[in-house]
């Protein structure tokens, strides 16, 4: 509407003067144009001060599978740390052989949703698998765990309830509370006195949900599950936790965070990502109570609109949920690897953030540092992201190093050596 009163006045401005008349398209054509420049400098002063600021992102263009040893573009062989391939199996021979097979016998993709002409019996095996590991009663794909988390909340709370989030949760939490319409509160991050405070302020509430990642990817912390437990009974509330970063290598057998604390069976809901450590392609779930996940078959928006996971995808993670059922031999890997490297970080000077986690963020603070340094690595032979605003809290930029299963010794104690080297060449050791 604005536009179109635009358009009118200079039309009545220029018939006035020029006592000529005016093409109306050919105006409003001028007018858009001019608002479609106008956008483009906004857009180009916001990039340039992206840049200015030193958190750019830039995309290396790998040319290889994702493995511990990858090609870079433009460079020779480097060893990988920083993919979430926690367990090593995204180019598992078993892994690839599945996909290839699924291929051949259920196709490219099913060119549908779920519930028109989309649903195949390796998705159904897929997700019973998924509820035996987790011992749950059901569980639901999703594209993604973006997804998973964008279709939950909205169907599970009305107006009536109340969401009470960890203020540290990944976006796709953040998201999807936005979504839906219940009373939101956000406590400070593992704060239990404040989430607390917020359960005593929220009594009125019909149910309430108690909403937090199990392990936070940025800082390779864990949420305090005991405690939130104690909490939610002691409130009437429910759990949800977003297992990300943990299903599959976290806990003495993979499954996450409830195992860790040895509280299995403790939680409501659990959402995690097919597309890290399991097979590493896409994809993500709920699982839950049966009721619940029936109500998401009916109602969640991305299950209902979005294509079904491809054949592949689905054959992947389902040949390692079948290795993980049973070994969990990988686990033990990961955990002697991630100890190696924190310990020798530590001795070394260096500041690692985290739990006892795979994800080890080495703390620089500044962002351009943590980019010229995550350079100077790959010149090394190291491959690792910086990572600076807006993906983490400005002043906490740093180095997040991601430790797999298949990593050797060798390739931990190299890459240690590396971070000393350019560690006391820009002087933050």
């Amino acid at each position: 509407m604005a536009v179109r009163g635009l358009v009118r006045r200079q039309q009545h401005f220029l018939e006035a003067a020029l006592l000529i008349p005016v093409d109306k398209h050919q105006l409003t054509f001028r007018v858009w144009q001019s608002a479609a420049a106008a956008t483009r400098t906004r857009l180009e002063n916001s990039l340039e001060e992206i840049r200015e600021a030193g958190t750019w992102k830039s995309e290396r263009i790998i040319t290889s599978r994702q493995d511990v040893n990858i090609t870079v573009e433009g460079r020779s062989e480097i060893l990988n740390f920083c993919a979430n391939n926690y367990l090593g199996l995204s180019s598992h021979p078993l892994v690839i052989q599945a996909g290839i097979d699924a291929l051949k016998t259920h196709g490219a993709g099913l060119s549908s949703v779920r519930f028109i002409c989309g649903t195949q019996d390796i998705h159904k095996d897929l997700e019973d698998k998924i509820s035996r590991f987790h011992e749950r009663e059901d569980t639901i794909l999703y594209a993604s765990c973006f997804d998973a988390n964008a279709g939950l909340f909205e169907q599970l709370c009305g107006p009536e309830d109340v969401i009470i989030s960890d203020e540290l949760n990944h976006a796709s939490i953040i998201d999807g509370i936005r979504l839906c319409k219940a009373k939101k509160f956000r406590y400070l991050h593992k704060n239990m006195k404040d989430l607390e405070e917020k359960l005593i302020q929220s009594q009125d509430g019909r149910s309430r949900l108690i909403v937090t990642d199990g392990v936070f990817s940025m800082d390779g912390n864990v949420c305090p599950l005991p405690e939130i437990k104690a909490l939610a009974e002691k409130y009437n509330a429910m759990i949800f936790i977003d297992e990300c970063h943990a299903t599959g290598f976290f806990g003495k057998t993979g499954r996450g965070t409830e195992e860790f604390f040895g509280m299995k069976g403790s939680v409501d809901i659990i959402n995690s990502t097919l597309g890290k450590a399991l097979g590493g392609a896409a994809g993500g779930y709920t699982t839950a109570s049966k009721p619940l996940i029936d109500l998401l078959r009916q109602r969640s928006r991305p299950y209902l609109f979005s294509n079904s996971l491809p054949p592949p995808v689905v054959a992947c993670a389902s040949q390692v949920f079948t290795m993980l059922l049973e070994d969990s031999s990988l686990v033990q890997s990961i955990i002697n690897n991630t100890k190696r490297f924190r310990t020798a970080m530590t001795s070394a000077g260096f500041t690692i953030s985290g739990d006892d986690h795979a994800i080890c963020p080495v703390m620089l603070g500044d962002a351009k540092l943590a980019s010229t340094f995550a350079d100077m690595m790959l010149a090394e032979g190291i491959y690792v992201i910086g990572f600076s605003f807006p993906v983490v809290p400005k002043g906490k930029a740093r180095i997040r190093v991601q430790i797999s299963a298949a990593h050797t010794t060798e390739d931990i104690d190299r890459t240690v050596a590396a971070f000393v080297k350019v560690g006391k060449s820009l002087g933050v050791i």
